[in-house]
């Protein structure tokens, strides 16, 4: 897989109210493209977390690490700066950082 994280999102609005979960733990912004589309940036400390998805999902991994299970099945899986990971819609994954800080784009598909 030949990736690199984005950098940088140009021409774009950003929701100043901060999304927090988990006491914290989770903290995202969401950014508005021109066409409508949305993302959001976020960093994740240490712990164990579980979130619900509506729609289906693209997690980038931007800096950091984690690790995955995509609606309880399977390993988990390791997840290092500059890769990522779909999460179908309706559905959820369980994501955790042992040690340091994972920064994440995430990707509504």
């Amino acid at each position: 897989m030949d990736y690199r994280s984005p950098e940088q999102f140009d021409n774009v609005t950003t929701t100043c109210k901060a999304n927090v979960y988990f006491d914290g733990k989770v903290v995202s912004h969401t950014i508005t493209f021109a066409d409508g589309s949305r993302k959001t940036l976020g960093l994740i400390y240490p712990g164990s977390f579980k979130f619900n998805t509506g729609v289906a999902e693209r997690m980038e991994i931007i800096a950091g690490a984690c690790r995955v299970r995509i609606a309880g099945k399977g390993d988990w899986i390791g997840f290092p700066a500059e890769t990522w990971f779909d999460v179908p819609a309706n559905s959820f994954f369980e994501i955790e950082v042992a040690e340091g800080i994972a920064e994440y784009v995430c990707t509504f598909l």
